[in-house]
């Protein structure tokens, strides 16, 4: 099996046939959403987060994109854009890996030991180091707030915490606050 293609299809079948929920975007396997757990032991248990991935043409020689759809509270995932900070998978990452220990081994440990000293959330890097307790109760609240289970499935990729309202869900009094327009 020489051809990244097929090694392509094949890991993310494996992914498929795993207990991990995967849906495909668009027609192509280069890019797919996964759910995944938070992992037991950890302030992210009970957590559900939608994660991008995407598989470079290159894979499995060169690692796949990751990134938290919904927000999480982690020292090394940008809290805006869900960009992770994975040195391990970047750095060490073979094509004797799968996407599977990408979902089983790689992010759990970032979740389970996070690195506060290599931060892209200076925020969040600032309080695990300051104070531990106050950090994973910070973590829970994004839990409560951001992964949970029933909500992971209507999470957009293009939804923010800066988007607009729609007409239909902009809801506002603003006319009986000003008034009526003067003529």
């Amino acid at each position: 099996m020489s051809s990244p293609s097929k090694r392509r299809e094949m890991d993310l079948m494996k992914l498929m046939m795993s207990d991990y929920k995967v849906d495909i975007i668009n027609d192509g396997m280069q890019e797919f959403y996964v759910h995944f757990h938070g992992p037991n032991d950890s302030p992210y248990h009970g957590g559900v987060w939608k994660i991008r991935v995407e598989l470079p043409d290159s894979y499995p020689y060169k690692s796949p994109s990751i990134g938290f759809i919904n927000k999480i509270y982690h020292p090394n995932v940008d809290e805006m854009s869900g960009s992770v900070c994975l040195d391990v998978i970047n750095q060490t990452w073979s094509p004797m890996f799968d996407l599977v220990n990408v979902f089983e081994v790689f992010l759990p440990q970032l979740l389970l030991y996070p690195n506060p000293s290599d931060p892209l959330n200076g925020e969040a890097a600032a309080l695990m180091m300051r104070d531990q307790t106050a950090y994973e109760q910070r973590v829970k609240e994004y839990c409560q707030k951001y992964a949970k289970p029933e909500d992971v499935g209507a999470v957009s990729e293009e939804k923010s915490s800066d988007e607009e309202l729609s007409e239909d869900e902009y809801d506002s009094s603003d006319d009986a606050v000003a008034g009526p327009v003067d003529p």
